[in-house]
């Protein structure tokens, strides 16, 4: 099975891009035979209609969360939701969230979906540091217009399967891994961080955490390494998790029974 990992960006761009990893799922191996990367939405979307078959893992939230949504009075459904987000602009969607936020308790400023608490990521509705809603915002409604299948969310007769991702999970809950791995800051990439990047490297290697060999051709796996921005390990990190999710497609990809309808789930949490 073609397997995709994405690094998802809300401003592709040269500095910036989308960036994707591609391999073979077989068996408990994943060849990873290629890194790409994406400087336009023009460019995402042209990938999202590339073919199938084909399976990928996205790092970014494909929903909001219920209790947000519910207080909102925005539709439940995630195909209306996505369409009800996607008529705002990113201004009014801040104006929005920035509101609700400084509506609610203090200590509880961030709404959360029940995905993020076992997969230790951030509220979908959070603007900085990262954007994540920005990246809902622009990635959610493009996964909707491409005709994917995505397990818990929408069904669609499509060979073309996407699932979310998140590499964080892997490195610091799964792996233990609580020393910084990146920085989009060029001075900030130092010895240790690089070190940290062998470390979890060596560990996909090995097929930790998921039981999944991750198979590097050694100039990709110096790439990994090197790359002080974290965004190729990233994209691999999705892949490896999107093939974990792949070999438990007859049980919908891992996700859990009980997952909200309209929450979505990250694969592996």
């Amino acid at each position: 099975m073609r397997i995709y990992g994405v690094d998802f960006t809300c401003a592709p761009r040269k500095a910036k891009p989308i960036t994707i990893a591609s391999g073979r799922s077989r068996g408990n191996v994943l060849e990873v035979e290629d890194v790409e990367k994406l400087e336009s939405f023009a460019q995402f979307e042209a990938f999202l209609a590339r073919p199938g078959p084909w399976l990928g893992g996205f790092d970014f939230p494909f929903s909001l969360p219920r209790e947000l949504v519910r207080d909102l009075g925005w539709p439940a459904d995630w195909p209306g939701l996505v369409a009800h987000c996607a008529r705002m602009t990113r201004i009014e969607l801040r104006a929005v969230l920035d509101a609700y936020r400084n509506s609610r308790q203090p200590g509880n400023k961030y709404a959360h979906r029940a995905t993020d608490h076992p997969a230790g990521s951030s509220s979908p509705m959070k603007l900085v540091n990262p954007p994540v809603a920005l990246m809902f915002h622009e990635g959610a409604r493009r996964l909707a217009a491409g005709e994917l299948h995505l397990p818990g969310l929408l069904h669609r007769n499509s060979s073309r399967i996407a699932l979310e991702a998140y590499p964080g999970l892997l490195a610091r809950k799964q792996l233990g891994i609580r020393d910084s791995y990146k920085s989009d800051t060029r001075r900030e990439h130092t010895p240790e961080r690089r070190a940290v990047r062998k470390q979890i490297v060596q560990a996909l290697k090995f097929g930790l955490p998921l039981a999944i060999r991750a198979r590097l051709e050694p100039r990709l796996e110096r790439q990994l390494i090197a790359d002080g921005s974290g965004d190729l390990l990233d994209a691999v990190i999705c892949a490896v998790q999107a093939a974990w999710g792949w070999k438990r497609r007859a049980s919908n990809f891992g996700l859990p029974r009980d997952a909200h309808p309209g929450e979505g789930w990250i694969v592996t949490a």
